[in-house]
Formats: structure tokens, C-alpha cells, sequence
């Protein structure tokens, strides 16, 4: 029980110091190892465990490490510790986005931002069809961009779609 509130300011200090993610693994590893709540070893598989797992590997980064150290309140208190800081800063920025919403400005920037967000989704689109820097396009690229088209236009499912451009890259795309 006295190792909870360590563990809880511990993942409050990361998830305040860090981006969370791969960014909060190397100051986590301080903490932990360094700290001796846990072995490098376990620190390894810990890691290894939520990287392979599906979801958010932050957060079960944070409950393996909480659960070796207190066991399920201690993986309770490393979630809540790692949920806290982004939960209030979203909090903190809707309110403040509630309050500005009536503002005339606010408008204007936000359709101001709609091309050049749609500029840069295009040419980000453009560099996932180009491929691989010595990859050339082909007619088999031309042709999945051309029935990805018409299946959205047709309403066709985005997990169809894009399981069926998948099987036909494998078919003619190696």
C-alpha cells in the first residue's frame, strides 16, 4: 500500500513530462528501473508485452509496471496516474474552445484552416500512392486507386475496400 502513492506521481510525473507513448518509455525506464520498483528484465517484457498487445501501449505499459510493483491497485493507481493529466487537458481546452466558440474570429480561423488542411491531407495522400522513393506508378496502383473511388462513391464498406486493394496488391503488386 505505501508504494501506491510513489507509483501514482511517478506516471502522473511522466504523463506531465512526456508525449506519451515511445516518448514516456525512456523517462518510465528511469523511474522503474532506476527507482528499483522493477528489474530491467521485467522492464523488457513489460514493454515487449504491450507493444505486441492491441490498444494504447502507454496505458498498458502503465498497468504492467503498476501491477508488478502493487498488483491490480497498483495497476488501477498507474492508469489513473497516466489518465489524469491528458483527461484534464482536455477538459481544460474544451472549455476553453466552449467559451471562444461564440467569438466571430473563431470562424474565421477555423475556415481559414480547412484548405490548408486540405491541402496537406492531398499531398499526404499523394506521397502514400508515390510508394517507395524508387517505386514508379503502375497500372495496378492506377487501378486500386480508380475502384477505391468508385466504391466510395458506390458506398462500399472502408474495411472492404481496403481488403480487397490489400489481397490485389498481393496478387500483383510483390
Amino acid at each position: 500500500m505505501n508504494n501506491l502513492w510513489p507509483l501514482f506521481w511517478m506516471f502522473l510525473k511522466v504523463n506531465l513530462l512526456t508525449t506519451s507513448g515511445p516518448a514516456s518509455v525512456g523517462l518510465l525506464y528511469k523511474e522503474a528501473v532506476e527507482g528499483k520498483l522493477m528489474t530491467e528484465a521485467q522492464f523488457v517484457e513489460a514493454v515487449g508485452f504491450s507493444s505486441v498487445l492491441p490498444g494504447s501501449d502507454a496505458l498498458q505499459l502503465a498497468m504492467f509496471v503498476g501491477y508488478s510493483v502493487g498488483g491490480l491497485p497498483g495497476a488501477l493507481v498507474a492508469l489513473v496516474g497516466s489518465i489524469l493529466p491528458p483527461t484534464l487537458l482536455m477538459l481544460a481546452v474544451a472549455s476553453a474552445l466552449r467559451w471562444l466558440s461564440g467569438e466571430a474570429w473563431v470562424g474565421g480561423f477555423v475556415r481559414g484552416l480547412a484548405p490548408a488542411v486540405a491541402v496537406l491531407m492531398v499531398l499526404v495522400a499523394w506521397k502514400v500512392f508515390q510508394g517507395e522513393a524508387t517505386a514508379s506508378i503502375n497500372w495496378v496502383s492506377i487501378a486500386i486507386a480508380s475502384g477505391s473511388l468508385i466504391a466510395y462513391l458506390l458506398n462500399v464498406p472502408a474495411p472492404l475496400v481496403l481488403v480487397a486493394a490489400g489481397f490485389v496488391g498481393i496478387l500483383f503488386l510483390r
